[in-house]
């Protein structure tokens, strides 16, 4: 977290921006410490707080785009190939499809509140071949209440 702070002093919201998108690919980045010291920073005015929406907000949904793009590209070749090798059988993949079709929207929704499902859901998504509309309005929806809520969360410890 020391590392993030710094980064943020010195870089501001380039660097809020790039340790979204490194986090939200599966970097590991501490996401929500973050969002709430980037919502106290904003509560001290060293920051902007709508700025801050907005470049939190680009972050996620642009590191959630690029794990959608490396799930559909290299994810299922990727699994097809080495699965067995680690207990995916095609016949387990196929459940995992089944479900996904049934409760991946609101996995990717809701699931962006749980560290490690939120970067998980993005490479199914793409494996998975969810359409990019809806996928984008899932995503989107998700990623902006987690930035709302952990941003006000940091914004209002400051304003206390």
């Amino acid at each position: 977290m020391e590392l993030a702070k710094e980064l943020i002093s010195q870089y501001g919201y380039f660097a809020i921006f790039g340790m979204l998108v490194l986090g939200i690919v599966g970097l590991p980045i501490p996401d929500e410490v973050m969002m709430t010291f980037v919502g106290y920073l904003s509560s001290i005015h060293i920051l902007n707080y709508e700025m801050c929406l907005l470049i939190s907000f680009s972050g996620a949904i642009s590191g959630m785009l690029i794990s959608y793009f490396l799930g559909k590209k290299i994810g299922k070749p990727l699994l097809d190939k080495f699965g067995k090798w680690i207990g995916l059988t095609p016949k387990r993949l196929d459940t995992v499809h089944r479900w996904f079709e049934k409760y991946g929207p609101w996995t990717i929704l809701f699931g962006y509140f749980v560290p490690g499902i939120r970067h998980v859901t993005c490479y199914l998504s793409g494996m998975n071949e969810m359409d990019m509309k809806r996928f984008l309005i899932y995503a989107g929806s998700g990623a902006f209440i987690w930035c709302l809520v952990f941003i006000t969360i940091g914004y209002t410890i400051g304003v206390i």
